[in-house]
């Protein structure tokens, strides 16, 4: 079940990922995840555990914060 907040976040990840002309393939590598759990973080299908969400913003090279930002 999609939640309004899983959903803002799938769209901020996907939203950096993309600006940063990075595959879902490539930052689910250096995050050490599946790609196919990126993308449904993306699509707002998976709740990423604080752990994953720590790990996506090492990929990304920012902070958790910098990842969440305008996340309500």
């Amino acid at each position: 079940m999609k939640t309004d907040v899983q959903q803002k976040f799938g769209t901020r990840l996907r939203d950096i990922r993309e600006g940063r002309g990075i595959s879902q393939e490539a930052l689910a590598f250096a995050a050490k995840l599946h790609r196919t759990y990126v993308g449904g973080i993306e699509r707002g299908e998976r709740n990423p555990s604080l752990t994953n969400v720590v790990r996506l913003a090492k990929a990304l090279q920012l902070t958790p914060s910098e990842l969440l930002e305008g996340v309500r």
